[in-house]
């Protein structure tokens, strides 16, 4: 099976390279931005008619895409997540390879829920910030595309690789400076939200399987059940041996700030104001993944504690 894989360099693109490279079945072309890329191709600049050549060259069976942007503003996201997916769906429409498409969509796509709600596909997005929409818009380019297309929205994925700016990474980092310095504590904001983290491994398992799989349409990717960043901290504490005192800071984080961060100060009233968390979600998110089980036979397998002592070691090995 020839696959295509778009954003081999990313978190989660480099996991899935991984996992389908240990199938022998398998011929992984990756195509990309980086100077490691099998080809190099900008999907947010370039044109569908060069890709339709390049597909049309290769003829893969199956194309991944995990390429996108988590960060910059409302322009930078569309161009990267939204225009960028429009690109690929043009030119496998163009392309006579006839490959099944695989997206790599987002929990926030579905914005603020319930607490106490688990979030199955049927449920109407309404993301709640930018990142959120563009994904939202590209998932809709896909499905309405009428190509063979599967979208995995996959919801907080963590473990070896996180991004030192996620909440977990900011968790770990705030951490291992306390630990250096040696702070009998730590002070933390926005730990009152609960997320429903799956290890990215896990994630990546679910694309092959996607790949090898008929089932179309938008599937959930997610543990199936939500952590409160506060217990997640404790656990990590436990992990990494910080045997310091952890203090939650009250108010939530401004949405420049992120997860973790202090209080912010209005000005005029001299008092912490609340902001959203800055995925859009609110502070409640919890997969319902029981179409993945159906239609995919996959289910999470690494908890929580795994994924959190890879991130520990990650952060700790840092200068």
């Amino acid at each position: 099976m020839r696959v295509l894989l778009i954003g081999a360099n990313g978190y989660i693109g480099r996991f899935v390279a991984d996992r389908l490279l240990a199938d022998p079945a398998v011929q992984l072309t990756a195509l990309g931005r980086g100077d490691d890329a099998d080809v190099r191709f900008d999907l947010a600049t370039g044109s569908p008619g060069a890709l339709t050549r390049f597909l049309d060259a290769v003829h893969p069976g199956v194309v991944v895409n995990c390429a996108g942007a988590t960060r910059g503003g409302a322009r930078e996201l569309t161009r990267h997540n939204t225009v960028a997916v429009a690109t690929v769906c043009e030119a496998l429409r163009r392309s006579g390879c006839g490959a099944r498409l695989v997206q790599i969509g987002c929990g926030s796509e579905y914005g603020p829920s319930q607490a106490g709600s688990s979030t199955a596909e049927d449920a109407v997005p309404r993301p709640g910030g930018p990142y959120g929409v563009s994904k939202l818009a590209a998932t809709e380019l896909v499905l309405g595309s009428g190509l063979d297309a599967v979208v995995l929205r996959v919801f907080s994925p963590a473990g070896p690789g996180t991004p030192a700016g996620s909440p977990l990474g900011r968790l770990a980092e705030a951490m291992r400076r306390a630990m250096q310095s040696g702070d009998g504590e730590l002070k933390l904001g926005g730990l009152g939200v609960q997320r429903d983290f799956v290890d990215v491994r896990d994630v990546a398992r679910a694309v092959h399987a996607a790949s090898l799989s008929a089932a179309q349409g938008v599937i959930n990717i997610g543990s199936g059940r939500a952590v409160r960043l506060r217990d997640a901290a404790a656990v990590l504490a436990r992990v990494a041996g910080y045997g310091g005192a952890l203090h939650e800071l009250d108010t939530p984080p401004g949405p420049l700030r992120g997860a973790l961060a202090g209080p912010r100060m209005d000005a005029e009233h001299a008092a912490p104001v609340a902001y959203p968390y800055p995925d859009g979600c609110g502070s409640w998110q919890q997969a319902d993944v029981r179409t993945a089980r159906d239609r995919l036979g996959w289910r999470p397998r690494i908890n929580l504690e795994e994924s959190l002592a890879d991130i520990w070691m990650e952060a700790a090995c840092r200068i």
